[in-house]
């Protein structure tokens, strides 16, 4: 198809203040031909009983009656928050919502259409849209697209250090898988996705987990297939605090502004090492049972006895090199490679400061600046400092995610 619909999803609880920025966005400068918006408001059914949810529920009705008098041919409403119409209490979250609006869009786009998975707190420039159309009218083999971010500052100090520390253990992370040839070298944002209709039908849609269901999600879609890490223009995702998920941006802020960054180290690039190393011998693999450390340790997440049970039935299985490779990428994948690292972080930990130091200093090494140490703790460098080491991470990816 050669111009095909855009098909915009939005989860929204509780954004009376937020929602009506993204719409301005996409209403009023959006250049982007055919496109239409989908927008579930959603919340547990409970909350109505719930006194200190009110609030909540509140917001969602004034949010309805807000989106019902707007004057939108292409806009779309799917109401799960008033009254009898809420999630039930193991059905809920925002990844229930992302497949709701999925699965409606699905039921009505065309095979070519794109969906664009946004939220509620997120900006876009008047290009987004058709420079999305445009990435995947220039790449026909990709079935989704991890599109590139960026967390504007706010005015909260503490906020704002939170989230470049946050970012530049993102970035550091998609940086090293990249650099190693890692097939899941992506940062999953559920507002920096996008994918064609007729990829989300053959996995089966997304699976509605109460956290990390973009993070799944992509890891689907390339299971089937490379996805795009490049687009001309990024999304501005919010940097506010939120508990609403388990994990991701909203609880590293809190944790952040706390102190507490132990779920979010900044790995050194050494820990990658051996998974690269296990990439470039994956041909020897092929031919006979090899060992690594990443291949024992997958061999152990596996639980099977000895490393030639899990690679003696693929082998017999395949016909050829490129998909025994394929499968072990599928053994071998993103939450397996997040859960080796984690192991060997704390096997061999390295301070935080100086695994990026070493990382930059290996990856930019005429650019460092005058005043970066390894020796200083990132809560003694300014917000402008800190700013500056985000976009010195944001140059190397943005030339990886090129590749």
């Amino acid at each position: 198809m050669d111009n095909p619909d855009i098909y915009v999803a939005i989860p929204a609880m509780d954004e009376q203040q937020e929602l009506p920025l993204i719409l301005q966005d996409l209403v009023e400068q959006q250049d982007a031909g055919r496109f239409h918006i989908y927008i579930c408001i959603n919340q547990p059914e409970s909350y109505l009983q719930i006194p200190d949810k009110s609030a909540i529920c509140q917001h969602n009705a004034q949010l309805l009656d807000y989106l019902r008098q707007l004057s939108v041919s292409n806009l779309h409403i799917i109401d799960k928050s008033s009254k009898g119409n809420g999630w039930d209490d193991k059905h809920s979250g925002v990844g229930w919502a992302r497949k709701t609006l999925f699965d409606t869009i699905l039921s009505v786009a065309a095979g070519e259409d794109i969906i664009v998975s946004l939220d509620a707190d997120t900006r876009i420039s008047p290009r987004y849209l058709a420079s999305v159309r445009h990435t995947f009218a220039r790449r026909p083999e990709i079935p989704a697209l991890a599109v590139p971010y960026y967390h504007p500052l706010a005015g909260n100090e503490a906020t704002n250090r939170a989230i470049l520390r946050y970012e530049c253990y993102m970035r550091n992370y998609a940086i090293n898988l990249l650099r190693i040839g890692s097939p899941y070298g992506f940062t999953a944002l559920g507002s920096a996705i996008a994918m064609r209709t007729e990829a989300l039908r053959k996995i089966g849609g997304i699976t509605p987990l109460p956290s990390g269901e973009d993070f799944y999600l992509l890891q689907k879609f390339r299971k089937m297939a490379p996805i795009g890490l490049y687009n001309e223009e990024m999304v501005f995702p919010s940097a506010r605090p939120s508990n609403r998920v388990a994990f991701g941006t909203g609880p590293a802020i809190i944790k952040g502004a706390g102190g507490n960054w132990s779920a979010y180290p900044i790995y050194h690039h050494a820990l990658f090492n051996d998974i690269e190393n296990t990439y470039h011998r994956i041909p020897e693999l092929f031919d006979h049972t090899i060992d690594t450390d990443f291949l024992h340790f997958l061999q152990t997440a596996n639980k099977t006895a000895s490393p030639t049970d899990i690679w003696k039935s693929i082998r017999q299985n395949v016909k050829d090199l490129p998909h025994f490779e394929q499968a072990f990428h599928e053994k071998a994948d993103g939450l397996r490679i997040l859960q080796y690292l984690r192991q060997k972080h704390r096997e061999y930990p390295i301070r935080d400061e100086v695994a990026l130091y070493d990382n930059l200093s290996l990856w930019m090494p005429n650019n460092l600046p005058e005043w970066y140490s390894k020796d200083t703790d990132f809560k003694n460098y300014t917000v402008k400092q800190l700013d500056h080491l985000r976009q010195m991470l944001l140059e190397v990816e943005t030339k990886l995610r090129k590749k």
